[in-house]
């Protein structure tokens, strides 16, 4: 390839190379404590009605306890607990009577919260539930804003993709740290919860444009032989992202100022960002010679080669290119990824595959209060199981290569939810052992096909093809959660459609070629000669 040529001249594993993904780890970091924001901040705390004769000092009876007035204002629930969602119209005052039956209270007039209710703040002192009062007739609006802002993300994913292979990685990206930080702080400050969805909305519109330009100025900027370690560092903010809004969150248990930490920190990403380089095999790619010849230059000379740098003169680069240049190439668009059959391929095999990400990781690890108490440790546990798995993956796809290493990364999480299904829920250890090993092996399936959809598609449609893939892992995210519905048909559905979905699109990854060590495609005519 004549760009891997150039870049080598100019540095394809140096400190261009570590400072770039220095500079793109702490957005990397930030990026996923957007997604799992929610965990926190739409936390939903035990809640009760609020009552007249219980929560107004003045009305108060004398000699009696708090335990005896919100026994005879408040009806209990199923777990015999103040009922979240129900109080008597008049106090019960039969109930303080020992004798009392479940009959004495089961009969008596009730009425929901008219007067609003009553939370638990002890875990956090305010949440968009608190807010707005999401519970009871209104509970559903919770997972409305959450499939609101996956929605942002897919589409998202959908238009950014094609405006990186119109505008350039960088400019994309940097607009759109703008717009992650300004949007995340007027969230902390809007009035009504439809405003709260539209900027989360766009704050997600923003994060898919974040994820896909950092990998692809990392992998256009790297060296086949570099890749897989910077991907894999990339892929590790995700993981520390996982720790940090978990610390983070543990500390600030107010949601308005937990979303103004995490969105604060994109401004200072969009002003340094207008010192990244823009990719220069894009920009070779796209024909604007002149530009990537200076950006070669410019990362040449940081790399401490600038007698090479020197020879990169715009004859030279201008030589280097002209095969890729001259071939007659099939229009560069969506079509073409739709026409020609080895293109159309590669993208309906890896949609499949990070439909099978997102559908899987989505529909069982994002609701961590029905996983556990205790949601900072399991938040903290979830990050920290993800770093050696990423490290892993990383020597895996080094050695058996990225097809085997996505195919296995896919059929595992599958298989240990579906023999989850067989174990016996009095084995707990087991079950668990079985959760964090499938959990793993889904944060490794991130890693594989996030380096293996980059490396299938040539330059002049990489962005476009990515694009389409995100959009259809954000698909799998939205229906995800939707999935468990179907247990009321029967208990099992639900797990068996989780563990059978990733296992057929493992088998399918077989079905793409092997990238390991190929230098990355510019052209089609390139992905054709493969």
């Amino acid at each position: 390839m004549a760009f891997e040529e150039l870049l080598k001249q100019a540095g394809g594993a140096g400190l261009f190379q570590t400072l770039q993904v220095i500079t793109l780890l702490l957005p990397a970091i930030f990026t996923p404590s957007q997604m799992l924001l929610e965990n926190f901040s739409a936390a939903v705390p035990s809640h009760r009605c609020w009552a007249h004769i219980l929560d107004n000092s003045s009305e108060i009876p004398a000699g009696l306890t708090r335990e005896a007035i919100l026994a005879i204002s408040i009806p209990q629930g199923a777990d015999r607990q103040p009922h979240p969602c129900l109080r008597f119209r008049q106090p019960q005052w039969q109930l303080l009577d020992p004798n009392a039956t479940a009959t004495n209270w089961s009969e008596a007039a009730t009425e929901p919260c008219v007067d609003g209710w009553v939370y638990d703040r002890s875990t956090f002192t305010s949440t968009i539930v608190t807010k707005w009062d999401l519970v009871c007739d209104s509970q559903a609006l919770k997972p409305v804003a959450q499939s609101i802002y996956l929605a942002g993300i897919l589409v998202g994913a959908a238009v950014c993709g094609r405006a990186s292979d119109r505008f350039g990685r960088r400019m994309v990206l940097t607009w759109s740290y703008l717009l992650i930080a300004v949007s995340g702080t007027v969230v902390t400050f809007v009035p009504i919860f439809p405003l709260y969805c539209l900027f989360r909305f766009l704050v997600a519109f923003a994060v898919a444009a974040v994820m896909m330009n950092t990998s692809s100025l990392l992998m256009e900027w790297t060296s086949a032989q570099a890749r897989v370690l910077m991907m894999t560092l990339n892929s590790l903010g995700f993981s520390f992202g996982h720790i940090l809004i978990a610390a983070v969150a543990y500390g600030v248990r107010d949601w308005a100022l937990l979303q103004l930490i995490v969105s604060t920190p994109f401004f200072v990403c969009f002003v340094y960002s207008w010192w990244l380089p823009e990719s220069a095999r894009w920009l070779l790619s796209t024909g604007m010679l002149e530009q990537g010849l200076q950006e070669l230059q410019k990362v040449a000379t940081i790399n401490r080669k600038k007698a090479a740098g020197e020879a990169l003169t715009g004859e030279a680069v201008l030589s280097a290119m002209q095969e890729e240049q001259s071939r007659t190439q099939a229009p560069a668009g969506l079509a073409a990824l739709l026409r020609i059959p080895g293109l159309r391929l590669r993208l309906w095999v890896s949609m499949m595959c990070w439909f099978a990400f997102g559908f899987t990781f989505y529909g069982l690890a994002l609701d961590l209060q029905a996983l556990g108490s205790n949601i900072f440790l399991l938040q903290m546990l979830i990050g920290v199981v993800d770093i050696p798995t990423k490290v892993g993956t990383k020597v895996l796809l080094s050695h058996l290569g990225r097809r085997p290493s996505q195919a296995g990364s896919l059929v595992l999480p599958g298989l240990c939810i579906l023999a989850n299904m067989l174990v016996p829920h009095e084995m707990g250890a087991l079950r668990s052992t079985l959760a964090v090993l499938g959990l793993g092996a889904v944060g490794a399936a991130f890693t594989c096909v996030s380096i293996s959809s980059g490396e299938l598609f040539p330059t002049v449609l990489r962005m476009t093809a990515v694009g389409l893939c995100q959009v259809a892992a954000r698909g799998g995210a939205i229906l995800g959660p939707l999935v468990r519905l179907l247990s009321i048909y029967s208990p099992s559905l639900p797990l068996t459609i989780y563990g059978a979905v990733p296992i057929l699109s493992g088998v399918a990854a077989l079905l793409l070629p092997e990238t390991r060590n190929l230098p990355l495609p510019d052209t089609i005519q390139d992905v054709q000669n493969q």
